[in-house]
């Protein structure tokens, strides 16, 4: 599958390799141009849809090994044999199975606040409050977010989601990702990634300290899957830590990166 992409040349470019940014669930391309913006003096900035979301086509199908061979579809469809991978939760997990898969495409890579694991069910409410939003006829962003309100609490989260609800020519407000595949292959989206040797990629995890996604009981596994990888631990930051602390986020994948 081709996957819907930006891409934004440097503006003073010190590096042959462009960096690929990889959003986490419910996403979009947009949701790393923080980092983007950063690393777009020297770098190729490439900002990919994953399927079933944003305007990337949707599939019935949403795992890891087809997220990930996606994305090394659409850089072969550039002509791009190599480049820095970064990627955000489930983006961070895309990133990580591209790197098993496809090591020599991977100059270096760098996970967002997310690590090499199966997790338990964390976006019960978040479900609920999309189909909330999806089984009624709306006429305002206004009103989609009163809906959600009942379910979500957090006015942040409320709005990252609500800049995926679009407006089509009828005038009707639907959700751009597939929220039926995503509610459906959701326990896919949770499992570890399809990795069984380790992968020898230079790799830099990024944690937010307030985040419970990456743990210290998470240590081995890493160390074996990743032997290569080393950690840096963003202070007074939660999962959203490149929205949260920008400007250290940042210079830690730039100083990664060179």
């Amino acid at each position: 599958m081709l996957l819907n992409y930006k891409l934004t040349q440097a503006t003073n470019q010190t590096s042959t390799l462009p960096v690929v940014l990889l959003h986490g669930l419910f996403g979009s391309l947009e949701n790393l141009n923080i980092i983007g913006k950063a690393l777009g003096e020297n770098y190729d900035i490439i900002n990919m849809d994953l399927r079933n979301h944003g305007l990337s086509p949707h599939a019935a199908t949403h795992n890891y090994p087809s997220l990930a061979n996606d994305v090394v579809e659409t850089l072969k469809g550039l002509n791009i044999e190599k480049a820095y991978i970064v990627g955000h939760s489930m983006g961070g997990k895309v990133a990580m199975q591209i790197a098993h898969r496809h090591p020599d495409m991977v100059a270096k890579l760098v996970v967002l606040d997310i690590a090499p694991v199966a997790y338990h069910s964390r976006h019960d409410a978040i479900f609920s409050a999309l189909n909330a939003v999806a089984n009624v006829t709306i006429s305002s962003r206004t009103q989609a977010d009163e809906i959600m309100s009942v379910y979500i609490k957090e006015m942040g989260v409320r709005q990252f989601l609500l800049k995926s609800l679009q407006k089509n020519d009828s005038g009707e407000f639907n959700w751009r990702f597939n929220l039926d595949v995503l509610s459906a292959q959701y326990q896919n989206i949770l499992t570890n990634i399809d990795a069984n040797d380790s992968c020898l990629c230079e790799t830099l995890f990024v944690k937010g300290s307030e985040s419970d996604y990456i743990l210290a009981e998470h240590r081995d596994v890493i160390a074996k899957l990743f032997p290569n990888s080393k950690g840096r631990v963003v202070h007074g930051a939660g999962h959203w830590l490149h929205a949260e602390k920008p400007l250290v986020v940042n210079k830690a994948i730039i100083d990664f990166l060179q």
